[in-house]
């Protein structure tokens, strides 16, 4: 069945308008309720009983549940395992800052993308979350800490340009007022580089930040760790952002995980920093966190500093991401890998 809490508010009311009950205030009352979070129609108190049986018949919520948490002892960060209706897992990570809480979340179920450091997609792709399973992740956050949730980074399990319409359809319901109302300019999402939908987004003009997942600068190291750059080259990427900065006007986040003896030589900070130089863009370097499966290591801290320095020597903005929740593994696909070994 359609899940109601996919559907964008005015997918909402054209639904709703096919049931003559749910016509007019009784529109309304439920739209405020599935902007609300609730997870079944039963919860919907001001709504009748046979309304809410009638819409039960027609519709569903996809949900998430909160299957295990882990609460960093170091930062506040928190790392969730949820679940779906279907049994498969996902994960979201809440990490606290003094602007506000911040949710990490997943948007797909695995990952097809096959980048050689990352645990999310060990077992590959299974299938994309909808929109109302991406919301839900926030919803069952704030109900587990009692606070407000502002911040959101798609960048947890999965490639969010893969499941372009439902991470659409997730964006313009977060956005919404009626429901957790948080800004575009809260919301990052990060890519790895599909090419045609940051094409398409670009055109969306949502005043979102993109985040490249760059972590090479030649086509030579980036084929090597990413197979997505053997269809998408590293030029061809660059050109496209460049296209997004144009069209949208919006500085670009460029990822770049560092890996000890793969990509953090100073002369791969030479080529980042050539290749970067003149657009309007900020360089987060990120240590790997490390996956026993991959065996790459994180680079040094003494060399992501000299890393670092080359590149503001070509005049980039460059930050260093500060590392949470170290103590619970918070890094994305690292607990439910562990939860798939537990079920094998």
């Amino acid at each position: 069945m359609q899940g109601i809490n996919d559907l964008t508010i005015e997918q909402l009311k054209s639904a709703l308008e096919q049931i003559p009950q749910a016509k007019g205030f009784r529109s309304k009352q439920i739209i405020e309720w599935i902007y609300k979070g609730v997870a079944s129609f039963d919860e919907m108190t001001n709504v009748s009983r046979d309304l809410r049986e009638r819409l039960a018949e027609e519709f569903t919520f996809h949900y998430g549940e909160i299957e295990q948490r882990f609460p960093s002892k170091i930062d506040g960060t928190i790392k969730y395992l949820l679940r779906l209706a279907d049994g498969h897992c996902v994960e979201a990570v809440l990490m606290r800052y003094k602007h506000g809480n911040t949710i990490c979340l997943s948007t797909q179920v695995g990952c097809l993308m096959g980048c050689k450091f990352c645990a999310s997609t060990i077992g590959g792709k299974i299938r994309d979350l909808t929109a109302g399973e991406m919301i839900s992740q926030i919803y069952a956050v704030q109900k587990d800490i009692g606070e407000r949730i502002s911040n959101i980074v798609l960048m947890g399990i999965g490639e969010p340009l893969d499941n372009y319409d439902n991470v659409l359809a997730f964006l313009h319901n977060v956005n919404e007022p009626m429901g957790l109302n948080i800004g575009y300019r809260h919301i990052s999402l990060s890519t790895c580089g599909l090419i045609n939908e940051i094409d398409r987004l670009a055109d969306e003009e949502l005043p979102i930040t993109l985040s490249v997942s760059l972590h090479a600068p030649t086509n030579e190291i980036r084929d090597k760790i990413m197979p997505v750059n053997k269809k998408y080259p590293v030029e061809q990427l660059i050109a496209a952002c460049k296209r997004y900065i144009k069209k949208t006007g919006r500085r670009i986040s460029f990822e770049y995980i560092l890996i000890d003896g793969v990509n953090d030589t100073p002369q791969a900070a030479q080529s980042l920093g050539d290749l970067l130089k003149g657009m309007l863009c900020h360089v987060n370097l990120i240590p790997a966190n490390e996956v026993e499966e991959t065996g790459m290591k994180r680079t040094p801290p003494h060399v992501v500093k000299v890393f670092q320095k080359k590149l503001e020597d070509k005049g980039l903005t460059v930050t260093v991401r500060r590392e949470l929740g170290s103590d619970i593994k918070a890094s994305c696909g690292q607990l439910r890998k562990n939860r798939m070994e537990q079920n094998a």
